[in-house]
């Protein structure tokens, strides 16, 4: 055990051990997000393991199975999207037209198959060839390509669910938008260290302790993703597409004609649901989500987004809170409340985190909680 084996080694059984976990999790609660998160541990780990196995002086790799297609670069970036596909839609499932994205590991097998099964000299001389070097180039250049065009396919699906899990939800706790930022954020990062170290090679002729340390950036991204990532929730009711952002179309003669019906569907939508939310107090429901309030108000979910959107110029999400502001405000401004900490207030409101509740405050009001406070003359309050 070195300085240079030890976090190989560690990061390596690592994410072995969190791959597992994944999948017997993801078997036993039917997440398929889990098991696509377990399928990327099980990829960190075969990114790492050359240089894990080739620190401990195991040198088949290099030997027995010098020319065999190890590595499975190529799947990482297919693989880190379908786990954002899964994350957000419980009912998405992997069909026949998604094999498309496993072609270009599938062309990588066969071509270096092709040759290891013909024998090592076969393999030595189909290496060190120029057309071996150009493949090799080739097929670095194509690795970043995929690695670019997958992360940016997740980033603009981050955004995308984004805008519309605001419209959902009540609670922004539930969603995972700091996880899939920090997610590629990480893998970035990863990517870039690998990126710098290997022109550096080209250019230096780097030793196998100076690439060391683009490994060691891997051992570290896969803790904070194998960690964080066990821990992210996935809520029974997500069942996000892209399909949900594309509007229906309508003929310019139909929207003209139904726009004044349209318009007065929802000005009396829009006063259903501010009795209903004044009687029946739902936004109390720290789970409550659109699709929830409008089997209640026995409409269609599109059509009361539409009217929250345009009636009150609100998304879901800031509609309901902004409700949760007032009843905590009105609740902490009694007697008989001011006992118990804001927080606790707050959660009796609706809320179901402090920074949910913070972060809605100040968005409603300028200003946090203490400071709306401090302004007014409350005495014998826990703050």
């Amino acid at each position: 055990m070195t300085l240079y084996t030890t976090p190989l080694q560690f990061g390596y059984f690592f994410c072995l051990l969190i791959f597992v976990v994944l999948w017997v999790r993801g078997w036993r609660e039917e997440r398929r997000s889990d098991i696509f998160l377990g399928g990327i541990m099980l990829l960190l780990a075969l990114e790492m393991q050359d240089y894990t196995f080739g620190f401990s002086g195991i040198n088949v790799l290099w030997e027995e199975l010098n020319g065999f297609p190890r590595s499975t670069s190529l799947l990482l970036g297919p693989a880190v999207y379908f786990y954002f596909r899964n994350q957000v839609n419980r009912s998405f499932l992997f069909e026949r037209h998604h094999l498309w994205h496993l072609l270009p590991y599938v062309l990588y097998v066969v071509y270096n198959l092709f040759y290891f099964v013909q024998g090592p000299q076969v393999v030595e001389r189909a290496q060190n060839s120029t057309a071996g070097l150009v493949v090799n180039y080739v097929y670095q250049v194509l690795l970043y390509v995929s690695y670019l065009y997958y992360f940016s396919r997740c980033m603009l699906f981050y955004h995308q669910y984004r805008v519309w899990s605001l419209d959902q939800h009540s609670n922004s706790d539930i969603i995972a938008f700091q996880w899939f930022r920090n997610f590629i954020y990480a893998m970035t990062f990863w990517l870039a260290t690998r990126l710098v170290l290997l022109l550096l090679d080209e250019f230096f002729d780097l030793s196998f302790y100076q690439d060391w340390w683009w490994n060691l950036a891997l051992v570290a991204v896969a803790i904070y993703i194998g960690l964080t990532g066990l821990t992210q929730r996935q809520p029974a009711s997500m069942h996000f597409s892209d399909a949900d952002l594309s509007p229906p179309e309508v003929s310019s003669a139909l929207a003209d004609a139904t726009q004044q019906a349209a318009t007065q569907e929802k000005t009396a939508l829009s006063q259903k649901l501010e009795r209903v939310m004044r009687e029946e107090r739902l936004f109390l429901q720290p789970e409550l989500t659109l699709g929830d309030l409008a089997r209640h108000l026995n409409t269609n979910a599109s059509v009361l987004s539409a009217t929250i959107n345009q009636i009150f110029k609100q998304n879901f999400n800031d509609y309901i809170n902004e409700m949760r502001i007032e009843a905590f405000i009105e609740a902490y401004r009694q007697p008989d409340n001011r006992r118990f900490t804001m927080l606790f207030v707050a959660f009796d409101a609706g809320f179901n985190s402090k920074a949910t509740f913070n972060r809605a405050f100040k968005k409603a009001k300028g200003c946090s909680p203490k400071d709306f406070f401090d302004s007014e003359p409350l005495q014998g309050t826990h703050r």
